[in-house]
């Protein structure tokens, strides 16, 4: 039980950071974005034990090898993004909505070592409902919690903020395949 929890929270840690970030950055429609990433994070953090747990052996087998690489691409890439557009478009202009399809990247960059959890899981004869239910439900209170945190520094200049934002993220990706 306790392993299950560990994992939860471990699996949830990219996510919170994640949503600190986008804190960080949009100072506008900030609980309707905190609700929305936390529920993508969430499910996605959610359906990636499960499918790792159902694919096991071709999935597993396919993705690790490169799994890092595809975390570090999508990170830098949204992490250039922000950076790019905070310096081009300067304070008037820092992002002020987030895509879906930048949210779904978060969500899938997020979860993707959830993947191999669910690979774990399977392996050791776990029930998957209850590994399945916590893990997104901490992510998705994990998310919240990093997405609120970051309003302690929301009175600091935004166009710096979003920078740090795409920094915090670059260093993401790099982390995974350090």
């Amino acid at each position: 039980m306790y392993q299950i929890i560990l994992l939860s929270i471990a699996l949830s840690i990219d996510a919170t950071v994640v949503s600190f970030t986008q804190g960080l950055i949009f100072k506008q429609n900030r609980i309707k974005l905190a609700l929305t990433l936390a529920f993508w994070f969430g499910l996605f953090q959610a359906l990636m034990p499960l499918l790792g747990a159902y694919l096991t052996g071709f999935i597993y087998d396919y993705i690790s090898s490169f799994s890092k690489w595809i975390i570090f691409i999508i990170f830098t890439v949204l992490g250039v993004k922000f950076i790019k557009e905070a310096v081009i478009k300067g304070e008037e202009q820092v992002l002020k909505n987030l895509s879906f399809a930048c949210i779904i990247l978060f969500a899938i960059s997020t979860s993707i070592d959830a993947l191999a959890a669910g690979v774990t899981l399977r392996l050791m004869n776990i029930n998957l409902l209850f590994p399945i239910l916590l893990i997104g439900i901490v992510t998705f209170i994990n998310s919240i919690i990093g997405f609120s945190m970051s309003g302690i520094l929301k009175n600091f200049n935004e166009k710096y903020i979003q920078i740090f934002g795409g920094i915090i993220l670059i260093l993401l990706g790099v982390k995974e395949i350090i």
